[in-house]
């Protein structure tokens, strides 16, 4: 008997992890392009960190990962970073295998983030954004370069996240999670807050204005208390899926050197709200 050949492979790393939806993704693209790859979840704790990237960094057959809660800014010392993403955005959530081999880091929430605003104009507007780690980092970095005017940053650590509005030239003020809203034209989550097993997120959102954008990062569960709120009060919402299927397909590419299939969008969708 003949053992199988190695196949290459990707995953996603977090702690937790088995709320991840990413395998789903990447496992759809890769059965529609025929590719014979395979994208898997693992649970690696903070202690792990060092140990996952030095034995990977030894498997030819591993070909990246994606990163999740709460490894986005501690992966950053384990990876190389030639673009400089400590110095801009301050967090990784992929990385991938470079032609000599080194392990690089990067980010593609920023870019899925974006990409359902991207046609409209942020210029100028008032946003809140709800998060001080990784995520809130690719959000920050992302409105900075859309223009937006002030930001209002709800966090634990006032101080933390008054280093982040300055890290990312904004302006705008630093709050905490229980105080009344100011009017703005975008409220984004980017905290865990609200996601299955984390404490829930429940605010007054009447003081947005009347056309504002209520954009949850958090995609298990889909509608969350905010999203559900935001639309019985006549709110735009936009949920965790459009950034996470976003980012995916950035990643996909560094991954498995092809992009996603086009016209399928719907089918993958329908597949992960099951």
């Amino acid at each position: 008997m003949t053992s199988s050949s190695p196949q290459p492979y990707a995953e996603v790393i977090g702690d937790p992890i088995a709320q991840s939806k990413s395998p789903l993704i990447h496992g759809f693209w890769l059965e529609k392009l025929g590719i014979k790859a395979r994208y898997t979840a693992n649970h690696v704790t903070a202690d792990q960190l060092g140990g996952y990237f030095d034995m990977r960094r030894g498997d030819p057959d591993w070909r990246g990962c994606n990163i999740t809660i709460p490894h986005k800014i501690a992966a950053l010392d384990h990876v190389s970073d030639p673009g400089d993403i400590r110095g801009s955005i301050g967090a990784v959530n992929t990385v991938f295998r470079g032609t000599d081999g080194a392990l690089i880091g990067t980010n593609t929430d920023a870019g899925g983030f974006f990409l359902p605003l991207a046609e409209m104009d942020w210029s100028g507007q008032s946003a809140i954004v709800i998060g001080a780690g990784g995520a809130a980092r690719a959000v920050l970095f992302a409105l900075a370069r859309a223009g937006i005017g002030e930001v209002t940053l709800l966090a634990r650590s006032g101080l933390k996240a008054a280093g982040l509005l300055a890290h990312f030239g904004l302006k705008g003020k630093v709050l905490p999670f229980d105080a009344k809203l100011l009017p703005a034209a975008l409220l984004v989550n980017a905290s865990p807050l609200g996601m299955k097993g984390q404490e829930p997120l429940h605010m007054d959102l009447s003081p947005l204005a009347p056309d504002a954008l209520v954009y949850d990062l958090v995609y298990v569960p889909l509608e969350t208390p905010l999203l559900k709120m935001a639309k019985s009060m006549g709110f735009e919402a936009i949920d965790g899926l459009d950034m996470l299927i976003g980012q995916a397909a950035l990643a996909f590419e560094l991954f498995f050197g092809e992009k996603p299939p086009e016209g399928h969008d719907d089918e993958l969708r329908d597949i992960l709200v099951r």
